[in-house]
């Protein structure tokens, strides 16, 4: 993927729309204490590093740190509340996930996708599409990727 930021998502994608190499970008959301306190809470991340700003700044941190799996459901969330997927996503078939660096309360995420892989099945109507998710941070930092492999339904021409 380059550096340049990719066209805001206009519209769903269908199977066909979503060829190899597409670029678009989901809007942007900023992280907050509530989100945080919310999310460790009810998930039992109940860790000092997310429960304690100071346990955190005490190995170095200079913020509320964020959990890695709560930047991995906001830039997920992102990518939906973008209407991709709207209609067209069928299935969750899994992916990688690499944390790049530290995200915190205040910071503002926004997810560039990049179709990396597409395949129509056997059965024609639908397809299995993979993109390369570069969650970034209000400075255009790369904070983590994610590449999950989806089934995507085929819109009807």
């Amino acid at each position: 993927m380059t550096d340049a930021r990719p066209a805001l998502f206009a519209h769903r994608l269908g199977f066909t729309e979503q060829p190899v190499g597409l670029r678009w970008r989901s809007g942007r959301r900023t992280v907050t204490e509530f989100d945080l306190m919310n999310f460790v809470t009810t998930c039992g991340f109940s860790e000092s590093l997310f429960m304690d700003a100071e346990a955190a700044a005490e190995i170095g941190f200079t913020g509320r740190l964020i959990p890695g799996a709560l930047t991995m459901a906001l830039a997920e969330g992102l990518v939906i509340s973008s209407g991709a997927l709207n209609g067209t996503g069928m299935a969750f078939l899994g992916g990688n996930i690499e944390t790049k660096a530290p995200v915190f309360v205040g910071d503002t995420l926004e997810v560039w996708v990049e179709v990396t892989a597409a395949r129509l099945t056997s059965r024609g109507d639908r397809g299995v599409v993979t993109t390369r998710n570069e969650v970034r941070n209000q400075r255009g930092e790369l904070v983590m990727v994610f590449t999950p492999s989806r089934m995507i339904k085929k819109l009807e021409a």
